[in-house]
């Protein structure tokens, strides 16, 4: 798939088949958030990967009873180190994670609600790591259609603010 296919058919996925992910595609999953930028190549951050069933049910109390992490393929913790552009870098990465997802007929939903200090015991995360943002990743049991997004010309403005015009004139 195209990346600008990727980019239009990408969506948050709360609804999983339950399906484990095959380990040669959660390889290319994490691939493609190692091959992404970040400031200096520092590449400040880590990942915890949570395939485990067992493991997966337990931590939806953990996310706020967010019951549909548990028939997720994986829950994507994303760790940071205390550097300065460390959480940009992390979303860069996950975005790019996101997008390879579906390329390969899955689906992805950023996961912000969740309980820090409880999830730093259960998976044993030092504390010198931020627990910054996590994602479920998965094959999606429905295929409903994107949400409509605004046109280009509702969100930028040229040269100055304001000045919005739409460019397919």
């Amino acid at each position: 798939m195209d990346v600008f296919k990727a980019i239009e058919e990408r969506q948050s996925i709360r609804n999983y088949t339950g399906k484990g992910i095959r380990k040669k595609d959660m390889l290319k999953l994490l691939d493609a958030a190692r091959n992404s930028p970040s400031a200096k190549n520092l590449q400040p951050w880590e990942l915890v990967v949570v395939t485990k069933d067992s493991l997966k049910k337990e931590m939806i109390e953990i996310f706020h009873n967010q019951a549909f992490i548990e028939d997720a393929g994986a829950i994507i913790i994303g760790l940071t180190e205390n550097e300065k552009w460390a959480d940009i870098d992390l979303a860069i990465a996950l975005d790019h994670l996101s997008l390879a997802a579906t390329s390969l007929g899955m689906g992805t939903c950023w996961l912000g609600a969740f309980k820090s200090v409880k999830l730093r015991e259960r998976l044993n995360i030092p504390d010198n790591f931020n627990i910054k943002v996590c994602m479920s990743v998965g094959y999606p049991s429905n295929t409903d259609k994107p949400p409509v997004k605004k046109s280009v010309h509702e969100l930028v403005s040229w040269n100055m603010y304001g000045n919005r015009k739409d460019i397919r004139k």
